[in-house]
């Protein structure tokens, strides 16, 4: 069992301290070169994984964060069973990253509204997500040991990205039909660590499928 929780307060403590990071030290839409096919761009996501969202605004938000809390709740009985049967390693271990993937997703959604003092926020007049401006702050004044309050409310948190691999990033030349002048990226999505984590869990899951036996889904 400690070795299960060891794996998850790594991939946690990971996710979080890098999204963390992050916000508290790039403004929204900056970022680094690392190579020329891989960068550090932030972005705030108000849907799901690699930018995918429900296109209802404020309500698919709230719909989604309360999806992921849900998730991450029958994920975890499905887990803790599992390890207390002695299952698989070839299941609970790629679980216990799945699980730690969704969490890190789930607190960003839950807790970043409260804990940060500016963020990315859904405008119902003009329907549509409002960027900011400037490098976030954490809302608690350690040496007033003081809450000052954050930029939303509890579920209302944006998801932090900032994985960037544009491995091809060109453009058609003219003379193609249709296409030409237009702008060819891939791959465009931006995601985190915790995306990562999620991939390699479900990915291991497929692999090693076979290996897979005593299941116990509730």
């Amino acid at each position: 069992m400690k070795k299960f929780f060891l794996i998850i307060f790594l991939i946690l403590s990971i996710d979080q301290i890098l999204k963390i990071y992050i916000k508290t030290h790039f403004e929204l839409g900056g970022g680094i070169t690392i190579l020329p096919f891989f960068r550090i761009f932030f972005v705030e996501n108000p849907g799901m994984a690699y930018g995918i969202n429900f296109g209802l605004g404020y309500y698919g938000k709230i719909l989604l964060s309360v999806l992921r809390l849900l998730l991450v709740f029958f994920i975890f009985i499905f887990l803790y069973k599992n390890i207390k049967k002695k299952s698989s390693k070839y299941l609970t271990i790629p679980i216990s990253m799945i699980f730690s993937g969704a969490m890190g997703n789930f607190l960003d959604s839950a807790l970043y509204g409260l804990l940060f003092d500016t963020g990315t926020i859904y405008n119902q007049k003009y329907q549509k997500w409002i960027p900011y401006s400037g490098i976030s702050k954490i809302n608690f004044d350690i040496i007033e040991k003081n809450y000052v309050g954050g930029y939303a409310s509890l579920m209302e948190g944006c998801v932090v990205d900032m994985f960037y691999f544009p491995i091809i990033d060109t453009c058609f030349p003219f003379w193609i039909p249709f296409f030409g002048g237009y702008n060819f990226q891939f791959f465009k999505p931006i995601f985190n660590f915790s995306d990562v984590v999620i991939f390699i869990g479900v990915f291991s899951l497929f692999i090693f499928k076979r290996k897979i036996k005593n299941v116990k889904i509730l």
